[in-house]
């Protein structure tokens, strides 16, 4: 795809909100595994913190679909950005993505949004662990390390299942075959089928492992990404030695389990029984300014919920305040916003809330 550089003033800088970006470039990876590479049709300097992510903004047989994925390139290279997707057995969108999005397709995205990032957690002796796709934050940071030339002494392992499932394995072998202060470990399941075998450290990361690839990972800034169990085994490691979890940082996008869902029902179902007996002198009127309509609420419901309730639609994907889609500017008024790191403190700071985790404190109008 080519672009006009040659007039500099016009390039603009990238802010938290929506965008549409072309995709200029698809990389097979491993077998079920595609880096996908975006570009602005103007020019744009795709500036983030490394280990953010945005929020693709698609429609699947007619349903539009919001989903959240790391950017697992630097913004070292700032012209484009890339996410990298595993297809999953049965996952809608990743299928989808692997299925239909190809060069020149456009779409629109959400972002860059997430505390989990190098930035706002610097570190002299970063340790970045990492299981299957979830490498791709960890991935960024360290493009950005190497990129900058970073004064880090940077220990990254990763687990695969077999030696062809190593995503990035030619590059990250590049780039730490370059800098001495770079040490790079991995650990595969088993060996590939087809015969490949695995010289170096198999089966699952133990705490035996770690110590001996790792021998001062109790003194290091921790940086971890994959599967909800194989967190979950890092965790039980580190809280087992006492290590301090004030250090410790994770990323994951898991579906709300069913246990949790069937709890939600219930309290809603109470809600509305409750809602009954609520004094009118306790709701909270929501306007919205582009439309001029309103609605009153109790005190702990959202301006999302609100919306809705008129027939407003204001996009959303996670509803936990994680990938900031469902940001809209608060005109007056006040707010509690119980966000998960997806909204900044510059935008905040601007008058904008997430309406998803937004519960008003007083009457409010939003600019929506």
């Amino acid at each position: 795809m080519a672009m006009n550089f040659s007039n500099p003033v016009n390039t603009q800088t990238w802010t938290n909100g929506r965008h549409k970006v072309r995709c200029v470039k698809v990389i097979q990876e491993t077998a079920d595994v595609r880096t996908f590479c975006f570009m602005s049709e103007q020019p744009v300097m795709f500036f983030f913190k490394p280990g953010q992510f945005v929020t693709l903004e698609l429609e699947i047989e007619g349903e539009p679909i919001m989903r959240s994925y790391t950017i697992s390139s630097s913004p070292s290279i700032p012209y484009s950005f890339s996410i990298t997707v595993k297809r999953i057995p049965g996952g809608r969108v990743s299928n989808w993505l692997h299925d239909n999005l190809g060069v020149g397709e456009v779409l629109a995205v959400h972002g860059p949004v997430g505390n989990f990032n190098a930035i706002d957690y610097p570190a002299d002796k970063p340790l970045m662990l990492s299981g299957g796709v979830g490498i791709t934050p960890l991935m960024s940071m360290t493009r950005w390390f190497f990129d900058t030339n970073a004064a880090v002494d940077l220990q990254f392992v990763h687990s695969a299942r077999t030696p062809h499932d190593i995503i990035y394995h030619r590059e990250l072998a590049h780039m730490f075959s370059r800098l001495p202060e770079f040490t790079l470990h991995i650990v595969c399941e088993h060996d590939d089928k087809k015969g490949e075998s695995w010289a170096g450290f198999r089966g699952y990361l133990t705490e035996p492992m770690l110590e001996l690839m790792v021998p001062d990972f109790m003194e290091r800034e921790i940086f971890c990404c994959g599967p909800e169990t194989y967190m979950k085994a890092v965790r039980g490691i580190l809280q087992k030695r006492g290590f301090d979890m004030s250090h410790y940082h994770e990323e994951h996008f898991d579906a709300t389990p069913a246990a949790v869902r069937e709890d939600v029902i219930e309290l809603a179902e109470q809600a509305e029984v409750a809602a009954e007996a609520v004094d009118e002198a306790d709701l909270r009127e929501i306007a919205f300014a582009s439309t001029d309509k309103r609605v009153s609420i109790q005190p702990n419901e959202t301006v999302h919920a609100a919306a809705a309730k008129i027939g407003l639609h204001i996009p959303k994907a996670c509803g936990m305040g994680i990938c900031g889609t469902c940001r809209v500017g608060l005109k007056s008024g006040e707010v509690e916003m119980d966000h998960n790191g997806g909204i900044t403190e510059e935008d905040i700071e601007a008058g904008y809330i997430l309406s998803c985790c937004s519960r008003p404190k007083t009457d409010v109008v939003v600019d929506f």
